[in-house]
């Protein structure tokens, strides 16, 4: 089946509104959340131009094109990996997830994701309520963010999962905690990043900083718990906790306070300087790292049928810890 193309021209006169309410109404077929990841992947034009933020205010006389591809088979394959299963019953599997593993399949990532393993290893059991390239996922670590992930079973434990991370803890049991080493020290032991966040326009793949009127409302609050090394600090330990869950939230938000994530490419290249000021050992570490140092250490919820709360808590991964090592020794 061909892709499918649209193209409309407002009539004069229709007052700005953002695209995707706009397309919305023009295309009643599609959802709100479809026609939002069509416009992220540069599906959508205006005046003949891609536009990649569905905030975009478009007006009377705005020549709108969409390009719909076409449909793909949906059903993700089960493939046999290697799963540290941290805990597991009927309702739900608490995973400890390595660095490099993607959550579920997507663009460029067709397989080899956590849940093609899940398909593997569970079988039929998966909850369906995330969609079939979804199963079971009711929250998600960037691809190189390691550690514990909570994945549902059945559709009553994927809908009281998926309450609890909506709420984030603020008034029920959710309990998640971060570890990251930052570059620098913050100046105050604890505090409070409060910024909205949005995709930017220019890279889809990279998320901004924005005003609220054009962003999500996220909050990340942290805490000093060591300067690395402690005389002369060029980095430091960590704890994050989130208020919300925004796509690379710690990690915006903590470039934006002036620390960004060592190993992370992405928000901190302008720090790479600062790596020559390191000593061999640590360079070597932070190189080996590969990635942003970023673990998801402690997650505790609800269990979705006893009521019972479950807490469990991942160690730092050995890249993690050899770099932690190496900056504390440094002179």
């Amino acid at each position: 089946m061909d892709a499918t193309q649209h193209e409309w021209t407002l009539e004069d006169g229709l007052a700005p509104e953002r695209l995707d309410r706009v397309l919305a109404r023009l295309q009643g077929n599609l959802s709100r959340s479809r026609l939002q990841a069509l416009i992220r992947d540069g599906k959508v034009t205006v005046d003949g131009a891609p536009v990649l933020d569905s905030n975009r205010k478009v007006g009377g006389g705005a020549r709108i094109g969409l390009n719909v591809p076409p449909p793909v088979p949906a059903e993700p394959a089960g493939e046999v990996m290697a799963l540290n299963i941290v805990y597991e019953d009927d309702d739900v599997i608490v995973i400890d997830k390595p660095p490099g593993l993607v959550i579920h399949p997507a663009a460029g990532h067709d397989s080899g994701t956590l849940v093609n393993a899940l398909i593997a290893h569970c079988g039929d059991s998966l909850s369906g309520i995330g969609g079939v390239k979804r199963p079971g996922i009711v929250h998600r670590l960037d691809k190189d963010t390691s550690g514990l992930l909570v994945v549902a079973k059945n559709d009553l434990a994927h809908q009281a999962l998926a309450a609890q991370f909506a709420d984030h803890g603020r008034t029920g049991p959710l309990e998640r905690a971060y570890l990251a080493i930052v570059w620098g020290v913050p100046e105050r032991r604890r505090g409070t990043v409060e910024a909205a966040l949005a995709r930017s326009t220019h890279n889809r793949e990279k998320i901004v900083v924005v005003g609220e009127e054009r962003g999500r409302y996220a909050i990340t609050h942290y805490e000093l718990l060591e300067s690395l090394p402690s005389k002369q600090p060029l980095a430091a330990l960590v704890r994050c906790e989130l208020e919300t869950g925004r796509t690379h939230q710690i990690r915006v938000h903590m470039a934006h306070l002036g620390h960004p994530l060592l190993g992370d490419a992405t928000y901190g290249s302008g720090f790479k300087t600062k790596a020559n000021r390191l000593s061999e050992r640590s360079k070597e570490a932070l190189t080996a790292l590969n990635r942003q140092a970023l673990h998801a250490a402690i997650l505790g919820f609800e269990h979705p049928r006893s009521g019972e709360f479950l807490r469990f808590e991942s160690p730092l991964p050995a890249d993690i810890t050899a770099l932690l090592e190496a900056l504390r020794a440094e002179i």
